[in-house]
């Protein structure tokens, strides 16, 4: 077959399958020519869920009469003409793919009036011939785009629309997204002839409210925590939800970049890890963000329905929005702030932390026995309790900010190394009881009282263990990939001696003639190194069940290197269990003399 241009109706038609991938896509490439024309209202009316009819009217600039016809050709738009403005995109739409992509696979009308036109003209294509006729016609100020019989000439994607409820569910929720995003315009939705949704536009910024609470539900807008933070040439705005209202489900995450509707992977990484430790791992925050940069450090045309974007400066951006979320949620904990803020959070100047970029594993310090371990009702359901899992205001305020861990560390360190004077009670009614210091990769010097103690890390970490799973392990969960190392004949039959104690302590493994395979851990501790410390958990020599599980609990935490932030985490969770905290510290640490331990030391 010899090379040669495609025709402009197939050539439409292939990018019409990036474009329009069902009918709300067709409503949101013709909403956001809308607002790109500067509509102040938008109408939108649907038939049938898109199927059949999809109008949508706009009191926007409108389109002259001698540029109709160009507006249905591919690669025709008012948004850019050289390569610099691709470079600093500020509207919605530049591809100039969209109409041509609609009217390629619909019957569809274009219908406009300028204000400066006394008479009003429509452009009517049809996907099959691309022949586009223009007429007069009455119409008001602004442009309608009718769009009839969608994919009427392509039946192979014609029936892979869904049915009606479901493909007006995915408008209504198009709709909702562009609505939170401009709040100084009214929207409209009919479908089949019933308005549905009214948005009416709120001018003042302290009335956005009511449109948030129209939209994301009374509870939400009246208990959401208020955001508004700066940093450089970034702005980052909005509304969370407490973390004891996060969802089952991440359906309830709005993130505009510059007005744009986005889900983006960078984004949302930095969003998860500013929650991270105050919700479940199967749980989400809900959001409404609003992310404000300069056009030019951000690259708009890396996707076909522009869902994602590349920033010139990802690192940046990520720790950022990071800093900006965590922020807010430590205002939050410390004042029970719920009440929205005007006031611009202006950040402090701080190098970026590339650190803050790390994977999604929360150490086991950080995870209370109650949030490992889920409680059950009666009819078999999961529930979690609000009151013992960390997003408990009391405990979570611990576990915000790790710039506060470092801060209390440097401040014990001067307090250790300036003077040999132990901490006055005074400091100590300021500071949380005992204080300590990082004196290498295992091990931290700690002053409680009048005595100091030298304390492996090692230790710190498995008194804090054998305290949480005490009485039990939580319940068996399934690894996502099991695990299996290799095994002689000794160590399948330590294996088969210790599946019952093992199975009792939440775990459960299983053997073929060579390997030991790992399938299921207690809740909450996928994250830990089993690969490294199976072999040595089925070096148990014990067969009961209690025994078991301090020998399990040893191989874990011999097998996790603990950062400063972690280890700070730990001395907490450590305090808070204690009663008596010298008497606890002294049955896992040695004392020491703090002159002679420092003439060694140095």
């Amino acid at each position: 077959m010899p090379i040669q241009i495609l025709p402009a109706r197939l050539a439409n038609q292939i990018a019409a399958g990036e474009v329009v991938e069902r009918p709300a896509s067709v409503v949101k490439e013709i909403v956001e020519n809308s607002l790109d024309s500067g509509a102040t209202s938008i109408e939108i009316d649907i038939e049938k869920g898109g199927h059949k009819r999809i109008l949508i009217r706009d009191n926007g600039s409108g389109i002259p009469n001698e540029e109709l016809a160009l507006a249905l050709s591919r690669h025709a738009t008012s948004k850019i003409t050289k390569l610099d403005d691709l470079e600093a995109i500020c509207s919605l739409g530049f591809r100039g793919e969209a109409l041509a992509s609609i009217s390629s696979v619909s019957r569809l009308s274009l219908s406009s009036k300028p204000r400066e036109q006394s008479q009003a003209w429509q452009a009517h294509c049809e996907g099959r011939d691309m022949q586009v006729q223009i007429n007069p016609v009455a119409h008001p100020d602004g442009t309608s785009v009718d769009v009839v019989d969608l994919f009427f000439n392509t039946p192979a994607r014609r029936k892979f629309l869904r049915t009606e409820k479901t493909e007006f569910t995915h408008i209504d929720e198009v709709v909702r997204r562009i609505a939170l995003s401009r709040f100084d315009v009214s929207f409209s939705l009919k479908h089949n002839g019933k308005l549905l949704r009214r948005y009416p536009a709120v001018k003042a910024q302290s009335t956005e409210q009511k449109r948030l609470g129209t939209i994301c539900g009374k509870e939400f807008a009246e208990q959401s925590i208020a955001l508004n933070s700066q940093y450089q040439q970034f702005e980052l705005k909005g509304w969370l939800a407490q973390p004891e209202q996060a969802k089952s489900q991440g359906d309830f995450q709005y993130f505009y970049v510059n007005g744009r509707m986005m889900r983006d992977k960078l984004i949302n990484h930095a969003v998860r890890q500013a929650f991270e430790g105050l919700i479940g791992a199967d749980l989400h925050p809900a959001y409404v963000l609003f992310l404000t940069l300069e056009p030019n450090q951000v690259d708009v045309n890396v996707h076909p329905a522009k869902h994602e974007v590349r920033f010139h400066q990802a690192r940046l951006v990520h720790d950022f929005i990071y800093r900006a979320l965590t922020d807010s949620l430590n205002q939050y904990f410390e004042k029970g702030q719920q009440e929205p803020s005007l006031e611009v959070n202006v950040l402090p100047q701080m190098k970026p932390n590339h650190d803050y970029i790390q994977p999604l594993q929360r150490p086991t310090s950080e995870i209370s026995v109650d949030e490992r371990s889920p409680s059950y009702s009666g009819d078999g359901n999961k529930s979690y309790d609000s009151s013992s899992t960390l997003a408990n205001k009391g405990k979570a305020e611990h576990l915000v900010n790790s710039s506060q861990v470092i801060k209390q560390s440097s401040k014990n360190y001067q307090q250790l190394m300036a003077s040999s004077q132990p901490v006055t009670s005074s400091e100590q009614s300021v500071a949380m009881p005992g204080q300590w210091l990082q004196v290498s990769d295992k091990k931290i010097l700690l002053n409680v009282g009048q005595n100091f103690y030298l304390l492996e890390t090692m230790a710190l970490h498995l008194s804090v263990m054998s305290k949480l799973y005490l009485d039990a392990m939580p319940v068996s969960q399934p690894l996502l990939m099991p695990i299996s190392i290799k095994a002689n004949a000794d160590l399948l039959a330590r294996a088969k001696s210790l599946y019952q104690p093992l199975l009792e302590n939440s775990i459960e493994i299983g053997w073929t003639s060579n390997k030991v395979i790992l399938r299921k851990v207690p809740a909450g501790l996928r994250q830990f190194r089993w690969v490294g410390c199976l072999e040595d958990i089925l070096g148990c020599l014990e067969k009961e069940t209690k025994k078991v599980r301090k020998h399990l609990l040893t191989c874990i935490v011999s097998n996790e290197e603990m950062t400063l932030v972690q280890t700070q985490e730990l001395w907490q969770q450590f305090v808070h269990s204690s009663a008596n905290l010298e008497h606890d510290i002294a049955q896992i640490g040695q004392s020491v003399n703090l002159d002679d331990w420092l003439n060694t030391y140095e």
